[in-house]
C-alpha cells in the first residue's frame, strides 16, 4: 500500500465520511478527506442540528402561550429572527471546528477542496493537488431538488431557509414529507402565516398513516393551511412578494416559497460515471452488503447511496466499514428497527413497522392505540393530543412497531427502540412498570387490541 499517498481517501466530510476517516485513522490507516463546503455535512450545517435549534425556538412560542394556564403572564414577548440565526450560526461554527479537530487529532489529513475521481486510485482536488489512495470512499451526501417550472429561481430550499435575513411573514411550503412538515411547524411557531401544498392525497406517506392524519389535524389546529392534490405550475415575482399559480388555478401571494420535495444524491460531476461506477436511476451509488461499489476498491456510505437517509445510519455505516477494512471486523449495520423522529409541531417518533408495512409483509397482527390530552396541556389553552400506536405480531407476541406523536416523542422513543431491537413482546410491555406521571407510561397501559388484522 506504500505505493499510494493514502490507504483511504474520503470524498465528503459529512457524518459518514468523518466517522469512517476517524476510525480508520485510529486503527493505523493513512487517511485523507476532501470537503468542498463545510465540515459536518448536511446534518451539522443545513439539517438536523440547525433544524432542531429552530424547532426549539418555535416551541418557546407555544410554551409562552401554554404558561398562562400555569399562572405566568408573558405579555410583551418579542422574537428576533436575526438573533436566532446569529446564535445558530455561532453554534454551527463551533461544531465545524470540533469535527475538524476530531479528525486531525486522529491523524486525518483534511483538504478543503472538491474531490473528483481521475481513476480508481486517484483523486484530483480543486486546489490543484492530485492524491492517490489504495481505497476511496464516496460520502458526498444529497442535495435538495426543485422542479423545472417557470420562476423556480424565486423559490428556496431547506438549505437557504437557515440563512434568511428576516422571518418571512407569509410562507408557502411545497411537499408532504418530514422536511416540509418540520418547517411548517417552525415558521408557524415563530409567527409566520404558513400554507403547505402537496400533490399527494396525504402527508408523511412513508410513515404509519395515522401519524400523518393526526399531524394534519394538529397543523390545522395550529393555523397551518394545508392543500392536498395541488401542484405548482409557475411562480411569478410581484410587488411585495411572489405569486404562486397551481394546476387547479388556485393562487397564493406569499413572501417566501420553500420547496421540500426531496433530495438527490450528490453523485454527478465527481468522476463516477466516467469511471463506470454503477448508479441507479436517481443517481444513487449502488453498493453491496460490504458498502462496496462495482469497482472493488471504491466504497460509498450515507445519503449518496439513498438507502436510509439518516445521520446515525451514515455514521454507523462509516464506523463499521472502517473496522472491517482496517481491524478485521465483521460488523454490518441492520436497517431494521431504526428509530427516527420528525421534529414537527407536535413531534413524531417511530421505530419498526408501520401498519401498512406489516400488511405488505403478510403478517397477522393486532393494533393497540390510544389518543389522550397529556397532563402538560390540561391547564394550557391548547387542546393538543398525544397519539400512540403499537403493532404486535399475533403469533409471536413481538412488538413490531411503535409510533407516537406528541411532546417529547423523540426522547421517549429511543428507549423503545432498544426494546424492539432486543425483541420485546407485548407481554414484556405489560409487565413493565411505568414512570408516573409521564406520557411514555401510556405505552405500557394499552391492554386490549383495538384493531385486529384478519
Amino acid at each position: 500500500m506504500t505505493q499510494y499517498d493514502f490507504d483511504l481517501f474520503v470524498i465528503g466530510g459529512g457524518s459518514g465520511g468523518v466517522r469512517a476517516s476517524r476510525i480508520a485513522a485510529s486503527l493505523g490507516a493513512r487517511v485523507g478527506v476532501a470537503e468542498e463546503r463545510y465540515m459536518g455535512g448536511t446534518c451539522v450545517n443545513v439539517g438536523c442540528i440547525p433544524k432542531k435549534l429552530l424547532a426549539y425556538s418555535a416551541g418557546f412560542g407555544h410554551g409562552f402561550d401554554d404558561s398562562a394556564g400555569y399562572g405566568w403572564n408573558c405579555d410583551g414577548n418579542k422574537f428576533s429572527w436575526p438573533d436566532l440565526i446569529r446564535n445558530k450560526d455561532a453554534e454551527i461554527f463551533r461544531l465545524n471546528g470540533i469535527y475538524r479537530r476530531v479528525m486531525e487529532s486522529a491523524g486525518v489529513k483534511v483538504r478543503d477542496a472538491r474531490g473528483v475521481l481521475a481513476d480508481a486510485h486517484t483523486v484530483e482536488l480543486s486546489s490543484g493537488e492530485r492524491v492517490t489512495a489504495d481505497r476511496i470512499l464516496i460520502a458526498t451526501g444529497g442535495w435538495p431538488k426543485v422542479p423545472e417550472i417557470p420562476g423556480r429561481e424565486l423559490a428556496i430550499t431547506s438549505n437557504e431557509a437557515f440563512h434568511l435575513p428576516d422571518l418571512p411573514p407569509r410562507v408557502l411550503i411545497v411537499g408532504g414529507g418530514y422536511i416540509a412538515v418540520e418547517f411548517a411547524g417552525i415558521f408557524q411557531g415563530l409567527g409566520a402565516q404558513v400554507t403547505l401544498i402537496h400533490r399527494g392525497m396525504a402527508i408523511l406517506t412513508a410513515f404509519d398513516h395515522e401519524l400523518g392524519a393526526t399531524l394534519m389535524h394538529e397543523m390545522y389546529m395550529h393555523g397551518v393551511k394545508v392543500h392536498l392534490h395541488s401542484v405548482i405550475k409557475r411562480l411569478e415575482k410581484i410587488e411585495g412578494g411572489i405569486r404562486v399559480i397551481c394546476n387547479d388555478d388556485q393562487m397564493f401571494e406569499v413572501d417566501c416559497v420553500l420547496y421540500a420535495t426531496g433530495r438527490a444524491p450528490m453523485s454527478h460531476g465527481i468522476g463516477l460515471e466516467a469511471l463506470g461506477v454503477a448508479l441507479d436511476a436517481d443517481g444513487a451509488v449502488i453498493v453491496d452488503d460490504e458498502d462496496r461499489t462495482n469497482i472493488p476498491n471504491i466504497y460509498a456510505v450515507g445519503d449518496v447511496t439513498n438507502q436510509l437517509n439518516l445521520t446515525p445510519v451514515a455514521t454507523a455505516k462509516g464506523h463499521a466499514l472502517a473496522e472491517r477494512l482496517y481491524a478485521g471486523g465483521n460488523r454490518h449495520i441492520s436497517m431494521e428497527n431504526v428509530a427516527t423522529a420528525i421534529f414537527s409541531s407536535p413531534p413524531i417518533a417511530t421505530v419498526g413497522l408501520s401498519e401498512e408495512q406489516a400488511v405488505e409483509k403478510g403478517i397477522v397482527f393486532d393494533v393497540y392505540k390510544q389518543s389522550f390530552r397529556p397532563l402538560k396541556h390540561r391547564l394550557s389553552m391548547r387542546d393538543q393530543q398525544t397519539f400512540m400506536k403499537l403493532i404486535v405480531d399475533r403469533a409471536s407476541d413481538k412488538v413490531l412497531g411503535c409510533h407516537v406523536i406528541g411532546d417529547d416523542a423523540a426522547e421517549m422513543m429511543q428507549g423503545f427502540a432498544v426494546a424492539l431491537t432486543a425483541g420485546a413482546t407485548k407481554a414484556m410491555f405489560d409487565r413493565t412498570i411505568g414512570i408516573h406521571p409521564t406520557s411514555a407510561e401510556e405505552f405500557l397501559t394499552m391492554r386490549a387490541p383495538v384493531q385486529i388484522q384478519p
